[in-house]
């Protein structure tokens, strides 16, 4: 995770990234841009990402003209390795592969790729920091010829968030990109970009140099898509208006969750589908769960043990008749619940609690009396808890069930849904999905960062946020900042 900004001495930076761009690999998005052709040789790419699902591609930035001619760079590939495919003229001039593998899809990372390949040591033409540290240990480390002129710094297409398969760009991201930089001309390493804390937390910091003729920066504080302007996702914030083109990508995919404010999302690491290892779809920066027709569960990537917290989720395939599912929290001691074999057993531990497409509410996996009615595909289920008192209250579009007895579109603290509960010792609790029978669900998770549209808009108390409903008085969205704060 990612804490509060502050600087190496101890006093804050100033330099908050307040939005960032999510990639969904099924949907081909990416960011191009067309230039002149150089025999560039030098250049440099810093980036933030948080990984999708790590089993898929995410590719940071490529260059290309066909097959023959492409390079992109990868962080990390459907294994989890990182480092750069390149080839000129159908032969490969630069390879790296890493031993090690990043597959935390919590986490941001800071990456790094300096590229000088007039460097007389070989090893020195391409280099790689993660989070501030040059990474060195690879399995595969071809260093490209001195003075190679390299498809990802000379070829007219470049490309964020894909790179060039063997048609056409097909190689995608699956992740969130944040305060991107292509440096043209130089080669610089994380110190530019970065920072450690006095925590040993490597931080963001304004980039303050030069960025060549075709550099660029993106900040993505525009939602304009389509063709490269000032206004639009891909605009260039460098000075040098070297505008990047938008494909496939629409206004929801810009999202505040950032290094800055690490986001709460369903994690991919924790989930199971039936016997096999895990729910296969999830999508949109891990905040879209689809039980895949079959029963299932999913957990968050933040477990708490203190604090009031909210969110919300949009069924968007789904009802009573057709899937047996339940959204609420659950005990994060999720090997010791996987055992039951399905996804309602996940929910089935004593603290369990969550609320059906029958518009009944679980504890436990027991049904009790439904309080809401039938559920349907678009409605919007929330969830406010109070660990620090071991309360809950849920939602529908707008409606609080208030202990079923008061229905009310204003959460009444006096009357949860239940009481007494999450209070054991020691345990951590997250939001939680479970599917116990076959049958096709699909959740859009909202914990402030939606890949659905909101027609309203609503923030917490702090400002964090974007929710359809009004966030209850006293309750908070799942991000860093907030957890900092409260948690």
């Amino acid at each position: 995770m990612v804490f509060p900004v502050v600087g190496g001495d101890g006093k804050p930076t100033g330099y908050e990234i307040e939005n960032s761009l999510r990639f969904n690999n099924n949907d081909t998005a990416y960011l191009n841009i067309s230039r002149s052709s150089q025999s560039n040789t030098t250049g440099t790419f810093s980036v933030w990402t948080k990984m999708g699902v790590p089993s898929d591609d995410n590719v940071l930035f490529g260059g290309h003209t066909d097959v023959n001619n492409r390079s992109y760079i990868y962080f990390s590939d459907p294994d989890g390795y990182v480092g750069i495919f390149s080839r000129t003229s159908g032969s490969a001039d630069i390879a790296y592969n890493s031993n090690g593998r990043f597959r935390d899809p919590s986490a941001w990372y800071h990456v790094v790729v300096a590229i000088d390949t007039t460097q007389g040591t070989a090893g020195n033409r391409f280099k790689m920091y993660i989070n501030g540290t040059q990474y060195t240990d690879w399995g595969t480390a071809t260093a490209p010829s001195q003075n190679a002129s390299l498809p990802i710094l000379n070829k007219a297409a470049q490309t964020v968030g894909g790179g060039y398969g063997s048609s056409s760009v097909s190689s995608m991201a699956d992740s969130y990109l944040a305060d991107f930089y292509y440096i043209d001309g130089q080669q610089l390493d994380a110190s530019n970009f970065g920072e450690t804390n006095d925590n040993g937390v490597w931080i963001p910091k304004k980039y303050l140099g030069t960025y060549g003729t075709n550099g660029f920066k993106l900040e993505f504080q525009q939602t304009g898509t389509g063709t490269a302007s000032a206004s639009t996702i891909g605009a260039d914030t460098s000075g040098n208006d070297n505008h990047l083109t938008s494909n496939n990508l629409a206004a929801t995919d810009v999202t505040t969750d950032t290094p800055t404010n690490n986001f709460c999302t369903m994690n991919p690491l924790i989930s199971f589908a039936g016997a096999s290892d895990g729910i296969d779809a999830f999508t949109e920066g891990n905040t879209v769960v689809d039980s895949n027709n079959d029963t299932s569960a999913a957990g968050a990537t933040f477990g708490v043990q203190n604090g009031k917290w909210y969110y919300e989720a949009k069924l968007t395939t789904g009802n009573q008749s057709s899937t047996n599912f339940g959204t609420g929290w659950a005990s994060t001691n999720y090997e010791g619940q996987k055992g039951t074999g399905n996804g309602v057993g996940f929910m089935s531990g004593e603290d369990n609690i969550a609320v059906d497409p029958g518009g009944n509410l679980n504890k436990g996996g027991t049904g009790s009396t439904q309080v809401f009615g039938n559920r349907s595909t678009n409605d919007i289920f929330q969830v406010a808890i109070d660990l620090d008192n071991g309360k809950i209250w849920f939602g529908v579009n707008g409606t609080w069930s208030n202990g079923s007895a008061t229905n009310s579109t204003t959460l009444d603290a006096s009357n949860p849904d239940y009481s007494s509960v999450f209070d054991t010792v020691g345990e951590h609790y997250m939001p939680a999905f479970g599917q116990g029978s076959s049958g096709q669900t699909v959740l859009a998770y909202n914990f402030g960062n939606p890949a659905f549209s909101i027609s309203s808009g609503n923030a917490d108390a702090n400002g964090y946020g974007n929710f359809e409903y009004e966030v209850p008085s006293g309750f908070y969205s799942l991000c860093t900042k907030n957890l900092a704060e409260f948690g």
